[in-house]
């Protein structure tokens, strides 16, 4: 049984909607952000990376930015460029990209059901990011970037929803970054009662993004109830921010590999090792892999389709048999020696969205061979989660991001 609950977010004002949501923290450095928002003193990016409105050469993990965060959220409160729905609201979100909608319900998940597992995770976190969004939960008071979840599609949810947008105008619709944003607010509190009904039904929310957010929500939660340990469980620190898709919804983007050498090997002999765990053929032309299983390699102008051979994986195992893993396991590893993918500079991550010219083009420059990896599904996300495993590093890229500041949940 998940738990997900109305309340009362800070929005913006219409005249604001395309003005203050911004993307992700993490999707850019400092320097990336202090361009972003140029012209635009609303960008909440003031708020998640607040290191743009202090000097270039501060630490961006000192005490200085968090407190500057906050000062720079209650600004936007305070001056009525944020402002709080007076009574708790479920909200809809939907975002199209090429043509493609993914329509989510905003709400407040629980950080009990995170720490039961109702809430599942597919990756493994690291202490210092951990480190950074919990001192800027804290400090901000607030949840300020949604939590990505995906659940297995339910009709009776998505039959409220729907009769929802069909019968009311959105409190918000603007294009950014080539993605329309959409937003209608849920304020009738039978219509949220039924939803979060629905959701008491739904055995498992799974992170689709925000592994370090997330992890990071729940901490702030339970520092809240260390310092008030009369707490009833309905407090707002008890939950946090978060944006649930069906999975019929999303769509996982590959996320490709590129190299930076053959290990010493000339590329015939590269070649030879590699037909032990693959059927090569060299392709026509730049395209995607058409199946699950294939990977498309490039190398010195050239494409090749490299097929696992039978035995090569476990099909049983939800992790062995992703496409990311054949390759680690079959290929990079034993042939070219990357053993740590995730510290090894001599390997980098391209997301799908950069396109295979991208691969062409790193390597053509500062690598030399690329890797177009069959997307994983959100099925494959789930059975691993289910499974109790972890992804391999690098594993999806979700398009469209989803935009902060379009909805703020305070803990207090």
């Amino acid at each position: 049984m998940a738990v997900f609950k109305p309340f009362k977010a800070y929005r913006p004002l219409v005249k604001n909607q395309a003005l203050i949501p911004a993307l992700p923290y993490d999707v850019m450095n400092s320097d990336e952000a202090r361009r972003m928002v140029k012209g635009n003193p609303l960008s909440f990016l003031h708020i998640d990376r607040a290191e743009i409105d202090l000097s270039p050469d501060i630490n961006p993990y000192s005490e200085q930015v968090y407190l500057k965060a906050r000062e720079n959220l209650l600004a936007l409160e305070e001056n009525g460029d944020l402002v709080q729905d007076k009574t708790p609201c479920l909200y809809i979100y939907r975002q199209i990209m090429n043509g493609r909608a993914q329509t989510g319900i905003v709400g407040c998940a629980s950080i009990d059901d995170y720490m039961n597992n109702v809430i599942k995770k597919h990756e493994y976190t690291l202490a210092k990011k951990e480190q950074d969004r919990i001192r800027h939960v804290d400090s901000c008071d607030a949840n300020t970037g949604p939590i990505f979840l995906t659940y297995r599609k339910n009709n009776a949810i998505d039959i409220q929803v729907n009769k929802w947008i069909s019968e009311h105008e959105p409190v918000y619709c603007f294009d950014y970054d080539g993605v329309n944003q959409t937003v209608w607010v849920i304020d009738d509190v039978a219509v949220s009662n039924k939803i979060q009904y629905e959701f008491s039904n739904v055995d498992s929310l799974y992170i689709a993004d925000g592994h370090h957010r997330c992890a990071s929500a729940v901490r702030v939660g339970n520092m809240r109830r260390q310092e008030k340990p009369d707490y009833t469980g309905e407090e707002e620190f008890n939950f946090f921010l978060a944006v649930a898709f069906a999975d019929s919804d999303l769509e996982i983007m590959d996320y490709n590999r590129v190299v930076k050498d053959l290990n010493g090997y000339s590329f015939d002999e590269f070649v030879n090792k590699i037909k032990a765990n693959f059927h090569i053929e060299q392709l026509d032309g730049r395209n995607h892999p058409y199946k699950k299983h294939t990977i498309n390699m490039y190398y010195d102008g050239g494409w090749y389709s490299l097929v696992a051979k039978q035995g090569t994986f476990d099909e049983n195992d939800p992790v062995a048999q992703l496409d990311v893993s054949i390759l680690q396991n079959n290929l990079l590893s034993p042939v070219l020696n990357i053993t740590d993918p995730k510290n090894d500079d001599r390997i980098d991550f391209i997301g799908g969205i950069r396109g295979l010219e991208e691969l062409e083009r790193r390597a053509s420059s500062d690598m030399k061979l690329a890797f177009a990896m069959f997307p994983t599904t959100v099925e494959d996300l789930m059975n691993i989660a289910d499974a109790g495993k972890i992804m391999p590093p690098k594993s999806t890229w979700f398009e469209p991001k989803l935009l902060s500041g379009l909805f703020i949940h305070h803990l207090s």
